[in-house]
């Protein structure tokens, strides 16, 4: 039976993944998700594949367990080959491995840490609901309101959040949504503004695109060191 969001996850963050896919039931979304929804005594992929198929969205539970597990890269492989929007649902700091970016950094994401986890679901809903084109059924409670990762890397750097905000804009036009989280963590990390720029710079595969990003940037306010 076809789903609206097909709920992928590594097995050490079933608890989260069951969370979620309830939450978005009590909303009226329906979900699918293994092994709950396998078929005794059927083929296990076969039957994953179709859900793939038949979903209109994938929800990724996203943390370090991610990036080691064969079987959800398998499963992202596969939403992305169909076409299907993958919403990843990042439960820690972590980014994804070099093989998994490819598939993941076009997509959506939500961060959802600090924990607790519970009130990052209200925006999950209410996201997935907007993918889905439509609201959802119930009234969801007050959203949870976070600083983006360029306000909470100036908050902590002596970099500026409007120089963030626009090497965030700079670096998604090559490397896409991914970049508000690598500007975020490089910003934490760098110690002035050539560095900040050279780390993120490196992020860019073609050479030609990264000499590009960095004359952009040449002409952004510099931060004193």
């Amino acid at each position: 039976m076809a789903r609206d969001v097909f709920v992928s996850y590594s097995q050490p963050d079933r608890a989260c993944a069951f969370e979620l896919a309830g939450r978005l039931e009590a909303r009226a979304i329906s979900a699918w998700i293994a092994p709950r929804d396998i078929t005794p005594a059927s083929d296990w992929a076969e039957e994953i594949i179709d859900a793939i198929g038949a979903a209109r969205v994938m929800v990724l539970v996203f943390s370090a367990h991610t990036n080691a597990s064969p079987q959800v890269r398998r499963e992202i492989e596969r939403a992305v080959h169909k076409g299907l929007p993958v919403l990843t649902f990042r439960i820690a700091d972590v980014l994804p491995s070099k093989s998994l970016e490819y598939f993941l950094s076009a997509q959506h994401w939500l961060d959802a840490f600090p924990p607790p986890v519970e009130p990052y679901l209200e925006r999950l809903t209410a996201t997935v609901a907007s993918l889905l084109g439509r609201r959802a059924d119930a009234s969801p409670s007050r959203p949870v309101t976070q600083p983006v990762p360029a306000a909470a890397a100036a908050a902590a750097t002596g970099f500026s959040h409007a120089d963030l905000q626009s090497l965030e804009r700079q670096l998604a036009r090559h490397i896409g949504p991914l970049a508000r989280l690598l500007v975020a963590r490089a910003a934490a990390r760098a110690s002035d503004w050539g560095e900040l720029t050279q780390r993120l710079a490196g992020e860019i595969d073609a050479p030609a695109a990264r000499q590009q990003f960095l004359r952009a940037v040449q002409s952004l306010n510099r931060p004193s060191a």
